[in-house]
C-alpha cells in the first residue's frame, strides 16, 4: 500500500482520496475506519451498505464470530471485530459491559442489580443487556454511581 500526503494551506478542508484496483475487504475496512472518525459507521443489512450515524447506535454485540450493531429500529452487521469497534468508539461514549457487548452510555434507560454482582441494563429500546462482574464496578464509576 502506498500512502501520499499533500499539504496545501489553501485547501479549506481535509480531503481523503483512495485509489485502488478493486474494492477489497481491506479497502472497505480502511474506509470504515475513516468514516468512524467522521461519526459514521459503515454497516450492512441484507445486501445493502449503510453509513450509520454513531449517535443512533444503542449497542453492539459479538455473536458467532460476527458483530451486530443495534439501533432503535434495526439490526445491522459490521465487518469489524468488537475490539476494533471498542477502540474506535471509546471517545464517542461507548463502554464495554461484557466480553461480547459494547453500549452507548447515553442510551441507558435503567439499571438493576442482578445476581453475582452483575448489572441488568435496560436500553432506550427496551432491550436488556447484562454487564458482567468484571465490568460492573467500572460501569458504576463511569455513571457516577459510586
Amino acid at each position: 500500500m502506498k500512502i501520499s500526503i499533500n499539504i496545501n494551506p489553501e485547501n479549506p478542508e481535509t480531503e481523503i482520496s483512495v485509489t485502488c484496483p478493486s474494492l477489497t475487504p481491506e479497502v472497505e475496512k480502511l474506509i470504515s475506519m475513516i468514516r468512524v472518525m467522521d461519526s459514521k459507521l459503515t454497516v450492512r443489512k441484507d445486501s445493502e451498505v449503510f453509513l450509520l450515524d454513531i449517535g443512533e447506535i444503542l449497542y453492539l454485540e459479538a455473536m458467532e464470530r460476527k458483530c451486530f450493531v443495534y439501533t432503535e429500529n434495526a439490526v445491522y452487521e459490521s465487518d469489524a471485530k468488537l475490539y476494533e469497534l471498542e477502540q474506535q468508539l471509546a471517545a464517542s461514549g461507548f463502554f464495554r459491559v461484557s466480553k461480547s457487548a459494547l453500549l452507548q452510555l447515553k442510551h441507558i434507560k435503567s439499571l438493576r442489580a442482578d445476581i453475582n454482582h452483575r448489572i441488568r441494563i435496560t436500553m432506550d429500546n427496551g432491550e436488556q443487556i447484562i454487564a458482567s462482574r468484571m465490568y460492573a464496578d467500572e460501569l458504576r464509576e463511569r455513571l457516577g454511581l459510586r
